[in-house]
């Protein structure tokens, strides 16, 4: 796919495979980040707890997955570019995600544009749902750019 057949996407929504996001991985993201806040690891406590009935995952943790969903879905992008995470313009956590749930993104290119030559800049509007659940869990404006190799 060259440059131009990438911009050509532009307008295009992609989505996700399905992704569990389950206790044991929640857990594992609790040790790594050292946040071991109990809505996130207590299961017991949390039912007891929280309006939540049980455990969410950590915010960042869902956000986190966007890489490993984008990767089940997004179109390749040109030979010899290398993507780079650039950050978000906006980013909202919409709603908690459930442990146990599955989620999965929804990706639209919504702008490619040259910053100058060899970078261009890719902004993807994305929505992670939750599934069974009403409204998304994250509403995001993510930024990758892609350099020249």
């Amino acid at each position: 796919m060259s440059m131009d057949d990438y911009v050509t996407r532009v307008g295009e929504t992609f989505t996700s495979d399905w992704f569990e996001m389950s206790q044991d991985r929640v857990n594992q993201f609790a040790d790594l980040t050292i946040d071991h806040n109990f809505i996130h690891v207590d299961v017991e406590r949390s039912k007891a707890e929280t309006p939540f009935g049980g455990t969410i995952a950590h915010g960042y943790f869902t956000l986190s997955m966007l890489s490993h969903l984008g990767a089940t879905c997004l179109p390749g992008f040109p030979p010899g570019m290398i993507p780079m995470n650039y950050g978000f313009e906006k980013l909202r956590f919409s709603a908690p995600t459930p442990v146990g749930k599955r989620i999965r993104a929804h990706f639209k290119l919504s702008k490619v544009e040259e910053r100058k030559p060899g970078q261009w800049l890719s902004h993807w509007d994305v929505t992670v749902e939750v599934e069974g659940q009403d409204g998304p869990a994250i509403r995001a404006h993510w930024l990758t750019l892609l350099l020249q190799g």
